[in-house]
């Protein structure tokens, strides 16, 4: 990691159909490869089907779900003398939002679905309606941040 200057975030255009930046992203944490018509394929696919299941709008389903599976609170490492404590600290808007796609896409890359529309639209109705690995992945996280609130001084 270079020290002289922070990167720069860059920026991303928002998808045709929804017109929506957050989607974007989610697409581009899909993408393999740089095939970004397989990730749209996927994705709007995915979203048709929670449309059909929900009987709700999609994007409005997609955004519920990366809300119930961003975490607020989370654990850092920090050495203080010759011991390592697990810190928790708050959770930086970017960050927040970036760990939910990520642990969203993740899990649902290891669900039991065949293709990987259905795997992800599986997920995002999970995680709208507060359960599924990724829901479950907060949870544990807050868990941990909760358990070590006794070292929440060393906090830098």
């Amino acid at each position: 990691m270079s020290r002289r200057h922070r990167a720069e975030p860059r920026e991303v255009l928002p998808d045709p159909v929804h017109s929506d930046l957050v989607l974007t992203k989610f697409m581009n944490y899909i993408m393999y490869e740089g095939k970004k018509s397989v990730a749209e394929q996927i994705v709007y696919g995915a979203l048709d089907t929670v449309e059909k299941k929900m009987k709700r709008p999609s994007i409005e389903v997609f955004h519920d779900a990366l809300g119930n599976v961003a975490p607020a609170i989370e654990v850092r490492s920090r050495r203080v003398g010759g011991a390592t404590y697990q810190v928790p600290v708050e959770v930086r808007p970017e960050r927040r939002q970036a760990l939910a796609i990520r642990w969203l896409v993740g899990e649902a890359r290891k669900r039991n679905e065949n293709t990987m529309q259905e795997r992800l639209a599986g997920e995002l109705i999970d995680a709208s309606n507060n359960r599924g690995a990724a829901v479950k992945k907060r949870e544990e996280t807050h868990r941990m941040a909760e358990a070590n609130r006794a070292f929440s001084h060393y906090r830098w």
